[in-house]
């Protein structure tokens, strides 16, 4: 009887969940299979289309690169130290997931204000915020951040301090200890942040259109032609974005049963 119980308590489960696997799949679902092949092949076709993927997918990276060169000293700071203040810390990291994007974008846009100490060193230096590639990165650093930073932060909370005292012990320093026995250890979960960092950052709108509407990133390409023609001249390229995405997504997902079997 326990076996029959058991099948109908995960099968009652299921059936309550089929609202939101509906709610998932059954729109994402129409919006692939509206465009027909010719109008997919059409808009790949087309240079504005493939500037924009292309230029969506560097500056996503080039985000995820920056997250993974300044976020993992700190990622490992907060997985091995414990200081006052860290809850703060940790909060403000998590900030950029709960406020509102448009909002992040004003407040990049605050970084090059004349009247602020920042925008006075930016202007010295000849760096702009405003429509330009370094105002996209920065905003796409920004939110992507907190998705690489805790995901990191998992990685090195697995690793046994021990490991690492042992290390120690037998006459490495701090930084061969890190190299040679804690980042090899993490490594599937710097990665898995890198690859959620790319993802989230690729697909940023509100921000990236307060900070710079062009260069046009495929999200706001998607817009534009979403508010000047319709749904039918803004599905294929949205399509082609959710493909790049689900690529991103399927590359995390190996990497994490890969984790889950080591």
């Amino acid at each position: 009887m326990k076996p029959v119980r058991s099948s109908f308590f995960h099968l009652s489960l299921f059936v309550f969940s089929l609202p939101i696997l509906f709610l998932l799949f059954y729109p994402l679902g129409r919006l692939v299979a509206a465009p027909t092949f010719s109008e997919l092949l059409g808009a790949i076709l087309e240079p504005e289309v493939q500037a924009s993927l292309l230029r969506s997918l560097v500056t996503a990276l080039s985000a995820s690169l920056i997250s993974v060169t300044f976020g993992t000293p700190l990622a490992y700071i907060l997985a091995r130290r414990n200081f006052r203040g860290k809850e703060a810390v940790e909060g403000l990291i998590d900030l950029p997931i709960m406020i509102p994007h448009p909002v992040i974008g004003i407040a990049i846009l605050g970084l090059s204000a004349r009247d602020t100490v920042a925008g006075k060193l930016l202007q010295w230096l000849g760096i702009q915020i405003m429509g330009t590639y370094t105002g996209i990165v920065t905003v796409l650093t920004f939110v992507g951040l907190p998705f690489f930073i805790n995901s990191a932060k998992a990685g090195f909370e697995s690793v046994p301090a021990s490991l690492e005292k042992v290390s120690m012990s037998l006459g490495a320093g701090p930084w061969d200890t890190f190299f040679r026995v804690t980042l090899p250890l993490a490594w599937r979960n710097i990665v898995l942040g890198m690859v959620m960092c790319t993802a989230r950052a690729i697909s940023e709108f509100g921000a990236v259109i307060v900070v710079a509407y062009h260069p046009m990133l495929a999200p706001v390409l998607i817009y534009e032609r979403f508010t000047a023609y319709g749904l039918k001249y803004s599905q294929p390229v949205a399509v082609w974005l959710i493909l790049i995405s689900v690529m991103l997504f399927t590359a995390m997902r190996f990497l994490a049963r890969s984790r889950e079997r080591v």
